[in-house]
């Protein structure tokens, strides 16, 4: 047993080496062996161990005889390793549509239609190469050191008119995504942008404040639950509401102006090996949504067109060459351009 654990600690190690060799960075990867392996599923995502690891254990109990090799980085190094690398994997999912997107544009996807396709909004599938399975809300969380219960502003006005009024109170405790290096924060922002004239004000106003940028929504909410941050904006919904479960110290806010929604996608790259299996399990995760254990274990709201409808607020982003728009080499230029010089800023 001590044997088995080494090799496969050995074998973690020398593949993020690899990794780190070839150019896309890997964060984590773990194997899950089967009791009796028949096969092997090689999954890279952007989804982390503890949100991921139920579905994984399901769908093994599901299927007994496949092992998961299961990798995971953040959502540019994803595209980087199958667009640019031609990385091994026969599963990519990823929280960045525009991104995935490209990907099935542009060759990097198989075709493939999910044996309960039928059931599924037309929404939810894109030209039978990519599948949403999840709808996953962007947020506000909020410390409780500096909100009481209730009393965080509820829309971008109100937000940038606090925000002004108190400029030494909320300097340098206000935390985003650092666009450049997040493509789930570039995604949020380009839709910001798209949907209303208040998010470059925010930015800005932000950017007056010292914000500080990060890659990911788990340091975020980490950082505003400790009280470090006052406030964290565009974090992903449900991994603040995971955090909620367990953790104290912060309140999570739905803007009531709008509200962008993220659809968690699942693709199987064209040079994917073990495509019976990666089919398998996009059958799996499509069909999220009936499974309740699931969805509580893994804090993944899944596709619901029902609740898009109930709650007005609510918009979610839709697949088609409109996310391509932004990917555009001159269009990201000017849009990072235009991000830096608003939010990246010499302070007082």
């Amino acid at each position: 047993m001590r044997v088995a654990y080494f090799a496969l600690r050995l074998i973690t190690a020398l593949s993020m080496w690899a990794g780190a060799a070839s150019g896309f960075e890997i964060e984590d990867r773990q194997i899950y062996n089967a009791a009796s392996e028949s096969s092997v599923l090689r999954i890279i995502s952007t989804a982390d161990r503890a949100v991921f690891e139920p579905i994984i254990f399901a769908f093994q109990q599901a299927n007994p005889g496949i092992s998961v090799d299961y990798t995971i980085t953040g959502t540019t190094d994803l595209m980087k390793a199958i667009y640019e690398e031609n990385a091994a994997f026969d599963l990519a999912i990823s929280s960045a549509m525009d991104l995935q997107t490209k990907l099935a544009n542009d060759g990097f996807a198989r075709s493939y239609l999910p044996t309960n396709a039928a059931s599924l909004p037309d929404w939810a599938i894109w030209r039978d190469q990519l599948f949403a399975f999840t709808q996953e809300p962007a947020v506000m969380v909020v410390s409780d050191t500096y909100f009481s219960q209730g009393a965080a502003p509820q829309t971008r006005d109100a937000l940038i008119a606090l925000l002004r009024a108190n400029p030494e109170k909320f300097r340098g405790r206000i935390g985003t995504y650092d666009v450049r290096r997040s493509g789930f924060g570039y995604l949020m922002a380009t839709q910001d942008s798209r949907t209303s004239e208040t998010f470059w004000r925010l930015m800005e106003v932000m950017g007056r404040l010292d914000a500080q940028l990060y890659c990911c929504s788990g340091e975020m909410i980490a950082d505003v639950a400790s009280g470090k941050l006052a406030l964290a904006y565009n974090v992903l919904g449900s991994y603040a509401a995971s955090e909620l479960a367990t953790t104290d110290g912060f309140q999570i806010v739905e803007l009531t102006d709008f509200v962008n929604v993220m659809l968690r996608t699942v693709l199987i790259p064209s040079n994917a090996t073990n495509v019976d299996d990666a089919q398998a399990m996009v059958d799996f995760l499509t069909a999220l949504r009936t499974r309740p254990d699931l969805v509580a274990a893994s804090g993944l709201p899944p596709v619901d067109a029902t609740a898009l409808q109930d709650n007005p607020a609510l918009r979610p982003i839709r697949f088609g060459p409109g996310l391509l728009v932004f990917l555009d080499q001159l269009k990201e230029s000017k849009f990072l351009r235009s991000w830096e010089n608003s939010i990246v800023q010499e302070t007082p």
